[in-house]
């Protein structure tokens, strides 16, 4: 049973995906339903031809608001979950999350930076999402050089640092948040997170990085299998580990820079996804990671609804819907792992 579980498992995560975006595109002020989206999506597509009796109203809100928006969830929440499936495999680390190393905090700054400039509006996608992405990837660089010692990088010396600099980076977010006046609201709801005011300028902005990102780690699935039994074995079973590290480093920190480029911060997808399928699918990582992209896409999407539809016509920030889901997940995983320590002492 539970290998037949494990084979059907993509399949039906791909199928979720599709219920989730149709049923992302059909609520909001206005309601499209499932199928008139469907036949507009075949007629964008070429594949038949423009369905009669839809107003040209209902296309404009599918593809300039609606679709956009939904497409773009499913992409940050399938980078988060990537790029968490594969923090907890390197630093083999169940609580393991994209922001642990910083770079989340280090986006927020560079777009928090944009904003106060007031490039091309607070929330310009060549502008902000630019700014994080760069923010991002210093700060992973800095992270990692301060934890580097010697010709190798140590896991502990690795997370201490970038706790480290996380905080540092936090302060200073406070610090220009007391003195950033009228543009305090903007850099509030961009920390938050959220999906609204994006097109599709940001998914393309994005969307390369993601794919290569995740197109690296499913195809170093092989390895970060090998990463589960231990540096030393996985070295003897020739992995060349020191490099490897190095590069399922660059490899998350760009999956989760590319997401708070365009999203701001979102907490938990990357710790939640990975963990709730490693019990579905199992714990290696060629069915993982696959299962995390579909999953972690999914999840955000309906995370999003759940933001802009459950208090109409107000919009409450992803980021404080993904954080009441996954802080209690967190406490759990914490008290188990307490627990398990308790029980090996």
């Amino acid at each position: 049973m539970p290998a037949t579980r494990r084979r059907l498992a993509i399949p039906v995560l791909a199928g979720i995906l599709v219920g989730a975006v149709l049923v992302g595109v059909a609520f909001g002020a206005v309601w499209i339903s499932p199928w008139t989206s469907l036949r507009l999506i075949l007629w964008k597509l070429h594949l038949e031809g423009r369905p009669a009796r839809v107003p040209l109203s209902t296309e404009l809100i599918l593809f300039q608001l609606r679709l956009p928006r939904v497409l773009l969830a499913a992409l940050v929440g399938a980078a988060l979950a990537t790029a968490g499936a594969v923090f907890q495999a390197l630093f083999r680390n169940p609580m393991a999350d994209p922001a642990i190393i910083g770079v989340s905090s280090g986006a927020a700054l560079g777009g928090i930076v944009v904003i106060l400039l007031g490039a091309g509006g607070a929330l310009d996608a060549m502008g902000v999402s630019g700014a994080a992405f760069v923010g991002a990837l210093l700060t992973a660089f800095l992270v990692y050089r301060l934890a580097r010692l010697g010709p190798s990088v140590q896991v502990a010396t690795l997370l201490l640092a970038g706790i480290a600099v996380a905080a540092i980076i936090s302060a200073a977010i406070s610090l220009i948040m007391t003195f950033s006046g009228q543009d305090i609201r903007s850099i509030y709801f961009w920390l938050l997170g959220g999906l609204g005011a994006r097109g599709w300028q940001a998914m393309a902005a994005v969307t390369p990085f993601v794919f290569v990102g995740m197109a690296v780690a499913m195809a170093s699935a092989s390895d970060l299998n090998l990463t589960a039994l231990g540096e030393e074995r996985a070295a003897q079973l020739g992995l060349e580990v020191e490099r490897f590290k190095t590069l399922m480093l660059g490899t998350g920190s760009l999956l989760t820079a590319a997401a708070v480029s365009v999203s701001g911060l979102i907490g938990f997808v990357g710790l939640m996804t990975p963990h709730i399928l490693r019990l579905v699918v199992g714990a290696d990582h060629r069915r993982l990671l696959p299962a995390s992209i579909l999953g972690g896409a999914s999840f955000m999407i309906l995370a999003d609804l759940a933001a802009r539809t459950a208090i109409r016509p107000e919009e409450i920030p992803v980021g404080a819907v993904t954080a009441v889901l996954g802080g209690p997940f967190f406490l759990y995983l914490l008290r188990r792992e307490r627990r398990a320590a308790g029980a090996r002492a």
